[in-house]
């Protein structure tokens, strides 16, 4: 039977707000675990690796599965990232890489080495759909994965909305091409956009439109990876709610709404859809 895992962003859990503390990571660890969340996602770069390694007991001790956001910023620097994956039991490595090739044809090669080196760690190896990476641009992206047919995305369709200036309801030409992106997608990402903003509040009413937009997108994608995939495979989908500057803040640089909540909230809207897929 197919299943379906729900990861929250270690990031998503920083406050980043004046005169409160960070929680420790122990916290972190233990709320994540106590809401039922299977796993949490780190972000490392290659001079976090030790950092992240001191991470593992908390793993183990609350049972959550890992998976890494991995941010290479040369051709080089993904195999150790791919050792830290290892070391901590991962699902799954996406790649936001820091390398971006001007041209498909230097983006090709890229591609492919890191995708050997995932297979040679035996990592699934996706490529993030995300501004200021390899991945910046929808219309890059697309003639990208035409000429690498074998590479797999991570869909966080908030940074496409927002780099192309997307209005609803959607022209045809951005409806097809979203489509292609879902369709290439082996894990989504819970983050709503629109065509001004990176991350909006998914309660407030302003923002509906583009709320069930996101959900459609969710939908599809999730029902489309549901046809391709095996009886025995797992989907994992990522909450990720930045903190401040991602984060809308007030004058106070209090945040306008409560993320830890939204989360959930995106949470009980993909089990639903799952379910509903059934």
């Amino acid at each position: 039977m197919q299943r379906l895992e729900i990861f929250q962003s270690l990031w998503a859990m920083e406050l980043r707000q004046p005169g409160i503390p960070e929680r420790p990571m122990e916290e972190n660890f233990r709320r994540v675990a106590k809401a039922g969340y299977h796993g949490l996602c780190i972000d490392p770069a290659v001079h976090e690796i030790d950092e992240f390694l001191r991470l593992k007991p908390l793993y183990d001790e609350y049972g959550l599965k890992c998976m890494v956001n991995a941010f290479p910023a040369t051709v080089e620097e993904l195999p150790p990232l791919l050792d830290l994956a290892g070391e901590l039991g991962a699902s799954l490595v996406n790649v936001i890489g820091q390398v971006m090739p001007l041209t498909v044809e230097e983006g090709i090669p890229v591609i492919r080495q890191w995708m050997k080196d995932a297979r040679r760690a035996g990592l699934p190896l996706l490529f993030e759909t995300h501004r200021d990476c390899t991945l910046n641009d929808l219309h890059y992206t697309l003639q990208l994965i035409e000429a690498v047919p074998e590479m797999r995305l991570c869909a966080d369709l908030s940074h496409y909305v927002i780099d192309r200036e997307m209005r609803l309801p959607l022209a045809d030409r951005d409806r097809k091409h979203m489509h292609r992106i879902l369709e290439r997608s082996d894990c989504f990402q819970g983050r709503v956009a629109s065509r001004e903003q990176i991350q909006v509040q998914i309660g407030f009413p302003q923002h509906q439109n583009w709320v069930e937009q996101f959900r459609s997108w969710w939908r599809d994608g999730i029902a489309m990876w549901r046809a391709r995939n095996d009886d025995d495979a797992t989907l994992v989908f990522l909450c990720e709610l930045g903190p401040p500057p991602y984060a809308m803040t007030d004058v106070n640089q209090a945040e306008l709404s409560d993320r830890w909540q939204e989360a959930l909230t995106i949470r009980r809207w993909v089990q639903d859809l799952w379910a509903s897929l059934d």
